[in-house]
């Protein structure tokens, strides 16, 4: 297997020969072979292990096995360890995303300061075919059928091609010591449950089960590059975007398209949705219905169904003191100055009369009831109505920013000003506001 490992690595993955490399170790066999292989070809390799403190002396007993391995390994070693429990009580996930999710934030964080280029994991073929189990039970698109990636950003699994069955061979063989996790052989968890009632039954109908999985991914991997290829296409017709950092699906385009349900998954995959019927009623559904994932809103805006990320949008008000010439704000800054004339016109820059202001001014965001004067028109308008006119979607409207003289609105940001607030022949002190991304 030693010999095997490295022409894999030769052949697959040849900068890591000349990587500073973090092996994530959790003391279990296929972690302990995948160490004791790297370092006996000489690759730079740390060991990091997690303890998350959910088997109480059984966790502290494998920590206690890294230490003792790098120790006799002459290897570095980084240890942490982790409230599991409560970290997925407050973020509302069951322990096995929480472990995860803290697993792979530190291996990320300890790469990012101390110059790691590469993070292995011992994901081996069993695994990967166990990861496709899961997905296939559950309902999953064709990126749930390819199974676990061999090389996804930073992470890498050298393992992949190897059997479970290759490695215990193999630790035998060399005598290694390794811990056994208690919690792997309970069946109340679906992979365990796949692991030792299914699949073995499959490979007893079937010897060549995993080779033939790894030809079935490879033919797999072929059509999703086909997919890809396709979508992209389609995406320079249907995806444009907004001027609030959204994405813009042309609604037309996509009902003239074969399948569209399926060139939707594809485009939206990735963004945590899983209402997918949901989602195709909102293709001729009235304007401003939503969908939602965890992360992402799905939003119907006439002609358009326009993607955004969710973000907490604090009701904040920033003061303006007349001495103040720059403004952080959480659009970018407001640059203010007096000027002797109008030199140019744009949505990003408005010119009022400064005289007629009332310090300190109020930056915040546009709440129902706001009226304005509109520069150019008689009489008051409501911002809804004005927002209605110009045809703004809800996710713009939920971006506008105003500039206030106490109670009067002077301008809305990016679209008009009041004409209270005007520069006129009698002005004799112009205030320039300049909004810079």
């Amino acid at each position: 297997m030693l010999k095997k490992f490295e022409q894999h690595i030769n052949q697959n993955f040849p900068f890591l020969k000349e990587s500073k490399i973090l092996l994530a170790i959790s003391g279990g066999i296929d972690s302990v072979v995948l160490a004791y292989l790297c370092k006996e070809i000489n690759l730079n390799i740390a060991l990091a292990h997690c303890n998350f403190n959910l088997r109480g002396k059984e966790s502290d007993a494998d920590e206690e096995f890294v230490l003792e391995l790098a120790r006799n390994w002459n290897l570095e070693v980084f240890i942490e360890n982790f409230n599991t429990k409560q970290f997925a009580i407050d973020k509302k996930m069951s322990t096995q995303v929480a472990a995860r999710t803290l697993r792979y934030f530190w291996f990320d964080e300890m790469a990012s300061q101390l110059g790691y280029q590469y993070i292995l994991t011992a994901h081996h073929a069993d695994d990967n075919f166990e990861t496709f189990l899961i997905n296939l039970s559950r309902g999953t698109g064709l990126d749930g059928l390819l199974g676990i990636p061999e090389i996804n950003e930073n992470i890498v699994r050298p393992l992949l091609p190897f059997k479970r069955e290759d490695i215990e061979k193999f630790a035998k063989r060399k005598k290694l010591k390794w811990r056994e996790d208690s919690s792997n052989s309970s069946t109340k968890y679906l992979r365990n449950k796949l692991r030792h009632d299914v699949i073995p039954i499959l490979k007893g109908i079937n010897p060549k089960l995993l080779q033939n999985f790894e030809k079935t991914q490879q033919y797999l991997n072929d059509i999703k590059d086909i997919v890809d290829d396709r979508v992209d296409e389609v995406a320079k017709k249907v995806v444009g975007k907004t001027n609030n950092n959204g994405i813009a699906f042309n609604i037309n385009e996509l009902q003239q398209l074969n399948n569209t349900r399926a060139y939707l998954y594809e485009l939206l995959n990735g963004y945590g949705f899983s209402q997918w019927e949901d989602i195709m009623d909102l293709l001729t559904t009235q304007p401003g219905k939503q969908v939602f994932s965890n992360t992402h809103r799905l939003l119907k805006d006439r002609d358009y169904l326009i993607l955004s990320e969710i973000k907490e949008q604090p009701n904040e008000t920033i003061k303006i003191t007349e001495s103040q010439s720059l403004v952080l704000a959480p659009f970018g800054q407001l640059l203010l100055e007096e000027v002797e004339s109008i030199k140019e016109t744009a949505k990003h820059v408005a010119y009022v009369d400064k005289t007629l202001l009332k310090y300190p001014l109020i930056l915040r965001r546009w709440q129902e009831g706001d009226y304005f004067y509109p520069s150019g028109m008689t009489g008051k308008k409501k911002l809804s109505k004005f927002f209605k006119d110009e045809k703004m979607s809800l996710l713009d409207k939920e971006n506008v920013w105003l500039l206030c003289s106490e109670n009067e609105v002077f301008w809305i940001l990016n679209y008009r000003t009041d004409n209270r607030f005007m520069v006129t022949e009698k002005t004799k002190n112009i205030l320039k506001i300049e909004i810079k991304q």
